[in-house]
């Protein structure tokens, strides 16, 4: 890999100094030249170098003195080029007005010369400088006038520019199948040139645009195929990638892929300080913590991405952060707080909704100018009184009075009328704007009643499903306990007796003290009371204490332990993974036949910790290996037909996200197990993952 990179930086030294060879040798080329044609090509060649090193103030030196030259030869292939290549150091400084006309003029002087490939790429040049500018309609148009001849001409470079800002002006203006088959041709071409920035641009590009059509799978292959040609040095690009990437494993339903790239995104994010990925990234965690129930930590990072959204002005991540809060608010029943991030976010869909019409329409109609012609009006000051000499004039000017008062009597009816009609439309809007509001809040209170309607009938089944099994195990480890306790108080049983019946005591008392911690832990995490207090332990202790409780089984069963633990510390609640590390070798014992082997072990990962037990026991199918770390309960008869109430692995997985780590099972049926799981050496960041 070193070799490589040495490579790589002498193969760009050698170009480097290559290019800066040819200049000089340009240069000096140039000072000996007569002033006639050929020396407005050197200047050219020149001119080129400077504008792909982005020299573009010495560029512009050049341009000068060769456009006086060619102005006095008269050289109108000269003229055009400089204007050229003019137009495009203007557009690279942003100066859109002098560009514009640069280009323009550019356009003239090659259709006059009848240079159809110069033409073309003037044309495409003028497309993208107008596309940029929001200007669709004009960009459009001169973007496919441009395109037929570098396509014909097989002008891959020009092509892929071209491809590319069509496919982002077809984008802004919601023509999305046309946007996809433009970055899709783009995209062809960037890997054919090997262009790494522009295959990144494309796949991005038809990432969002397969999202828009809801199509998660593309969406994610992609983001996936942009984020494998980022290098390693490119961290801001991938930072930007990241949140979008995680976003499209929650709509997927991937909750744990997701999980994995916000973490990481968050983490980037905030690394290299860029507000709009921590934004996204954190309404991406809120979302995705609602979706597993996390609702404090959800509340938190959507708070933080509110308060950054706001300060930033960024409408659509606020748009998406309102919902959101109105989601999670009308969850927890709080449907004054939901109705009021609902307005919120109804103010900004429809400012953003007008303005994305403002940048479609100009695009798809043709401009039409309406002219209205306004007849004369009289104004009343330009009657003036007449000197009557007669009956006759006087009356005429008595009629002309009485038509003006009794038009104005008209008017000022008419004016009441409509004064009277807007204050009872305004009390009408007041009274359809406040049914309109009580309607929306009815309907937030019923989508949260049916959504905690559907949750507290699946708790139900739950509940109902662990009653009979609590039942029946708790009631026998109890039953068994007490028949010997009753032996021993009526003196049925000797001292040597009861000492022999001991081990079988102890496993009852483990088994139903297992039980009542799962019980306790289930009905606690389903109330979101669970809180873990961190600390720093030996993992190995935790393994020592809890391989006591299963010893007496294990040697019953003939189960050979194999101990590859080592002292290792890792920052987690110790009470929780005491509970985990039981659960996890209490299944192990339970799925072993006679003479099978138990490892338990501890590594370091990453600078993480991880855990595993492995058994070479029955093993999973893969079908069930599914259902292990769902909320409903899953369990199945051990060796010698123990029986479990099916929660033992639905808390580890609850009891481990908790203390920011992660399990995971590797098993192949009639071979064996492993159950590993990751905890933290550190203290982890909050608002990481949950």
């Amino acid at each position: 890999m070193i070799r490589l990179i040495v490579l790589f930086c002498f193969l760009f030294s050698l170009t480097a100094f290559s290019q800066d060879e040819e200049l000089e040798s340009l240069r000096i080329e140039l000072t000996f030249q007569n002033p006639d044609t050929t020396k407005i090509e050197t200047s050219l060649k020149i001119i080129k170098l400077l504008y792909n090193t982005k020299d573009y103030d010495s560029a512009l030196k050049y341009i000068n003195g060769a456009e006086k030259l060619s102005e006095n030869l008269k050289y109108k292939k000269g003229i055009a080029e400089i204007t050229f290549y003019k137009a495009l150091i203007y557009n690279k400084e942003n100066d859109y007005i002098n560009a514009s006309n640069q280009f323009t003029k550019a356009e003239l002087l090659f259709t006059a010369l009848k240079d159809t490939l110069s033409l073309a790429r003037t044309k495409n040049q003028l497309g993208i400088l107008e596309i940029e500018r929001g200007n669709y309609k004009r960009g459009l148009k001169y973007a496919h006038e441009g395109i037929d001849e570098l396509e014909k001409r097989e002008l891959f470079d020009d092509l892929a520019i071209a491809y590319q800002s069509l496919a982002k002006a077809y984008q802004k203006t919601g023509a999305t199948e046309k946007a996809i088959d433009y970055n899709l041709k783009s995209l062809e071409i960037q890997e054919r040139i090997s262009n790494i920035e522009g295959i990144v641009t494309s796949n991005v590009s038809l990432a969002q645009l397969y999202l828009e059509q809801n199509d998660f799978k593309k969406t994610i292959q992609y983001y996936e195929n942009a984020l494998k040609h980022v290098k390693n040095n490119k961290e801001k690009l991938k930072a930007s990638i990241l949140p979008d990437l995680g976003a499209a494993y929650i709509k997927n339903e991937d909750l744990k892929t997701a999980s994995d790239y916000l973490a990481e995104s968050i983490k980037l994010n905030r690394s290299v300080k860029n507000e709009k990925g921590i934004l996204k990234s954190l309404n991406n965690l809120g979302e995705l913590n609602i979706l597993k129930k996390h609702y404090k930590t959800a509340e938190l990072q959507l708070l933080e991405a509110g308060n950054m959204g706001r300060q930033n002005n960024n409408k659509l991540e606020l748009l998406k952060n309102y919902k959101l809060m109105k989601t999670l608010d009308s969850t927890k029943g709080d449907f004054e707080r939901a109705f009021a991030w609902q307005r919120e976010y109804f103010k900004i869909k429809t400012s953003l909704d007008a303005k994305k019409q403002k940048e479609i329409e100009p695009v798809f109609k043709e401009d039409s100018i309406v002219e209205i012609e306004k007849e004369p009006i009289v104004a009343l000051s330009n009657i003036a009184p007449v000197n009557v000499e007669n009956n006759d004039s006087q009356k005429k000017l008595d009629r002309l009075k009485l038509v003006f008062y009794t038009v104005l009597a008209a008017f000022a009816i008419l004016l009441i009328f409509f004064v009277l009609f807007y204050i009872k439309r305004g009390n009408s809007a007041k009274y359809t704007r406040d049914l309109e509001e009580k309607n929306q809040k009815i309907e937030l209170q019923n989508e949260a009643i049916l959504e905690q309607s559907k949750h507290l009938e699946s708790i139900n089944k739950v509940k109902d499903k662990l009653f009979s099994i609590v039942s029946h195990d708790l009631k026998d480890s109890l039953t068994s306990t007490k028949g010997f306790i009753d032996l021993l108080k009526d003196g049925q049983l000797s001292h040597e007796e009861f000492h022999s019946l001991l081990p079988e005591l102890s496993e009852n008392a483990n088994n139903a003290s297992l039980l009542l911690f799962n019980l306790l832990n289930w009905s606690k995490s389903q109330m979101q009371s669970l809180n873990p207090k961190p600390s720093l332990f030996d993992v190995q202790e935790v393994f020592n204490e809890k391989v006591k409780l299963v010893e007496q089984k294990m040697q019953k069963k003939g189960i050979l332990l194999i101990d590859n633990t080592v002292r290792d510390f890792v920052y987690a609640d110790r009470s929780m993974v005491e509970i985990i590390i039981q659960n996890l070798l209490a299944n192990a014992v339970k799925f072993c036949k006679k003479d099978d082997n138990i490892t338990i072990a501890n590594s370091v990962n990453n600078g993480n910790s991880i855990i595993s037990v492995t058994d070479s026991g029955v093993g999973i199918s893969v079908e069930n290996q599914h259902k292990l770390f769902n909320n409903n309960t899953f369990t199945t008869i051990g060796t010698e037909n123990e029986k479990g109430t099916g929660l033992g692995l639905t808390i580890c997985k609850e009891l481990v996200e908790l203390n920011q780590g992660r399990i995971w099972v590797d098993s192949e049926l009639n071979v064996g197990s492993t159950f590993f799981v990751e905890l933290p050496k550190t203290k982890v960041e909050e608002l990481v993952i949950t």
